[in-house]
């Protein structure tokens, strides 16, 4: 199926790894543009070679720390001067912050800074680009709500799905569709360190129907999806990806 995708433009936050490398990927090999953005220069660069031998349409890298107080600011400026216009935001870079039942303010705005507030920052820089062209689709990584245990990412990511909610209401007569994507179990770094490979395969064959975690990719295809011109008329969604689990683990 074609997604219509050929030549758009995208910009992708925490693309270095997992889930936003799987993402940029798939984008790259539908023929998006992407200005790819990580802390990681090695795996950045990694990623560009792997793009261009699968003879995707080559990213633009840029090295950002997305904690930095400017970074939005200069990832919407650099996304502008480099790549002309922009189609698409997936707004994916996060990380896990477990914390305990007191945990420490710094802690606690820490996670909130990098999993709610500058996704929200980068959005806003780039949304009078968007309403000026009148289109645009944004994408924004959730987490789960049932975890068992306090998670300062999971508590941000919740801000996220509300906000994009009310986003969509408010950007729709502009042609700009906000959707969230959540993830299940995906094998990743991230979740590796939680599980045994015997803790694995007996979770999944409890929990989960489709009888294993999922991979990158399959969050990437949704991600592509929501994204694309094939899926115009949806926005204010939030999408699971989990192979049916029934029950969170942490």
């Amino acid at each position: 199926m074609d997604l219509y995708l050929k030549g758009k433009t995208a910009v992708v936050t925490g693309a270095s790894q997992g889930i936003g490398r799987a993402i940029t990927k798939e984008l790259a090999n539908e023929g998006v543009t992407v200005l790819a953005i990580g802390r990681n220069a090695d795996l950045l660069h990694s990623l560009k070679e792997e793009i261009i031998t699968a003879k995707g349409a080559a990213p633009v890298l840029l090295i950002q720390d997305f904690l930095e107080p400017d970074a939005p600011q200069k990832i919407a400026a650099t996304a502008i001067e480099k790549l002309g216009w922009v189609d698409i935001l997936i707004n994916n870079a996060g990380r896990s912050q477990p914390i305990e039942v007191t945990g420490s303010e710094e802690v606690w705005k820490a996670a909130m800074t990098l999993d709610f507030e500058r996704p929200r920052q980068l959005t806003e820089a780039l949304l009078p680009h968007f309403m000026e062209r009148k289109q645009g689709a944004i994408l924004n990584l959730a987490s789960s709500y049932e975890l068992r245990s306090i998670n300062g990412s999971a508590v941000a990511k919740a801000a996220i799905v509300s906000w994009s909610k009310a986003l969509s209401a408010q950007l729709g007569p502009y042609g700009i569709r906000v959707n969230s994507l959540q993830p299940g179990l995906i094998d990743t770094e991230n979740i590796r360190r939680f599980f045994t490979s015997e803790e694995r395969k007996k979770f999944a064959e409890a929990e989960i129907p489709l009888g294993d975690f999922g991979h990158a990719e399959d969050m990437a295809n949704m991600a592509v999806f929501l994204v694309s011109p094939r899926a115009g008329y949806i926005t204010g969604t939030v999408s699971v990806v989990d192979g049916g689990m029934k029950h969170y683990p942490f």
